[in-house]
């Protein structure tokens, strides 16, 4: 992106006019058009140029450690259909073989008047006893713990998915702030590139000026050590370029191309501090992902009291063995059974889980009086920053409007004798100065606003509208939650 166009869109964004008086919507009109005649060389106009939107979309797509959040929040959605097993008969197959020697004496006693002597008699043999059989258990009651697993794992899933937007409008945000960095340092290496050139020409002229008898040795020493600061300064601006595109690189997913001036979105957030705040306290995902963690560890406690209750549970079996013992060629099974127990003491470790548990609910219910004054404060901090960055973008430009006219004045007052060059290289120096800090104080305005959003909960692809298909993680939740077998993951893995 060249200097000439950034400038022209940031002055002449609606956003921008509507904020400066007259005077200086007129005078920052005449300053662009001068600055955009000076600075046509500095590069040529690109044919397309990307836009933060399209950035912004890149990275909802890419970036891998919002793909690896995804991927978190569909692990936790398959913790209710393991929870729901619970509800679901366990049946097993099972079958032996086996080889078996057998020597057994057995007797009878007397048993008059048909045994008055009673009967002895031994048996020896090689037998191959084999079986096979299924079973089957189902849980009827237990405490209730089944039904509480399920809505403990449901409310895991919500906790899930309010950190997977935390990681999408820490993604979105960390997109936004790059892309403003990116765009901001390509302006700062044009500044400098642009200043380089201004000081080879005013070092010439010193030069020439002192050829001809009008300006010592020492101007040449003043305007030669200019140079030298300008392009170490340069220097310093293309080191900082090359590793700005490199985190560009790894947030975005894409090398950067050349960016088209972004506009500020602090008009999708609340319009006062007040509301702002009451919509942090209430959208913020951090703040929603706090009170789904209260919700988890209150089901906990219910699970663990589950264990003080009867269960009861039906099985019934079917067995066929073959040769079980020497002298039985088959034996067959058939059993239905049911089975209450009953706890009456267990050591008191049930007690202590209760117990824990219910410590915990106290600590998750701190926590969210923690997260929420944290949402607060950061609100706060937000709209100080975005209030500040708006006053600096208006007092940036009328320092850019005044440098550049006291850069003039001095020029003509120095060809009239009546300043020194190192007058001249102190305005030149000024006024880049001040070009700096506007472009500083316009990525600071837009960059704010991302903040503010991200603050009150809002920085979200839809909210944006960007031109992305949207993530949905209720899709994977219902293509998982009522499975009962199957081994590959809903995209075929």
């Amino acid at each position: 992106m060249d200097w000439a166009s950034w400038w022209r869109g940031w002055i002449m964004a609606p956003w921008v006019r509507g904020k400066l008086p007259n005077r200086w919507r007129w005078r920052s009109a005449v300053a662009t058009a001068a600055l955009c005649c000076a600075l046509a060389t500095v590069a040529p106009r690109p044919l397309a140029a990307e836009t933060i939107e399209a950035a912004l979309a890149e990275a909802y797509q890419n970036n891998p450690q919002l793909n690896a959040q995804r991927a978190i929040a569909r692990q936790a959605d398959e913790g209710v259909p393991a929870a729901l097993s619970g509800y679901r008969p366990t049946i097993s197959a099972n079958a032996s073989v086996g080889r078996e020697y057998t020597d057994t004496t057995q007797e009878i006693p007397p048993l008059p008047p048909a045994l008055p002597g009673g009967v002895k008699f031994e048996a020896k043999g090689l037998s191959a006893p084999h079986s096979v059989g299924l079973s089957g258990t189902q849980t009827f009651y237990n405490g209730n713990r089944t039904g509480n697993s399920v809505r403990k794992a449901e409310s895991q899933v919500a906790e899930a998915r309010e950190t997977l937007r935390m990681m999408e409008q820490s993604v979105l945000l960390a997109a936004a702030t790059v892309y403003m960095d990116l765009s901001r340092d390509t302006a700062n290496l044009q500044v400098q590139q642009n200043n380089v050139r201004v000081l080879e020409r005013t070092l010439q002229d010193t030069r020439n000026r002192f050829q001809a008898g009008q300006v010592t040795d020492t101007d040449v020493a003043q305007a030669e050590a200019q140079l030298a600061a300008g392009q170490a300064t340069l220097h310093a601006a293309e080191s900082t370029l090359m590793t700005t595109r490199a985190n560009y690189r790894r947030i975005i997913g894409v090398e950067p191309t050349t960016l088209q001036p972004a506009a500020p979105v602090d008009r999708l957030a609340p319009s006062t501090l007040n509301a702002a705040v009451a919509l942090g306290i209430e959208q913020n995902p951090t703040v929603t992902a706090a009170l789904y963690g209260v919700d988890v560890a209150q089901l906990q406690v219910k699970i663990a009291e589950g264990a003080l209750w009867p269960t009861l549970t039906g099985q019934y079996s079917i067995q066929n063995q073959y040769e079980p013992e020497l002298l039985t060629n088959k034996l067959f099974t058939n059993e239905v059974s049911l089975n209450l127990s009953i706890p009456i003491y267990q050591g008191g470790a049930e007690y202590s889980a209760i117990r824990l548990e219910k410590e915990t609910v106290d600590q998750e219910r701190l926590n969210v009086d923690q997260v929420r004054d944290q949402t607060r404060a950061d609100v706060v901090q937000a709209w100080a920053q975005l209030q500040a960055a708006k006053a600096q973008v208006e007092a940036a430009m009328r320092e850019n409007d005044a440098a550049a006219r006291a850069l003039t004045g001095v020029r003509n007052e120095a060809l009239a004798g009546q300043r020194t060059t190192q007058d001249v290289l102190n305005a030149e120096q000024a006024l880049v100065n001040a070009r700096q800090t506007l472009i500083v104080a316009q990525h600071d305005r837009v960059v704010a606003s991302y903040s503010l959003l991200a603050a009150v909960g809002r920085l979200s692809a839809q909210v944006l509208r960007l031109p992305v298909s949207i993530y949905d993680p209720q899709v994977h939740y219902q293509q998982v939650r009522d499975s009962w077998i199957g081994l590959r993951t809903p995209s075929g893995e």
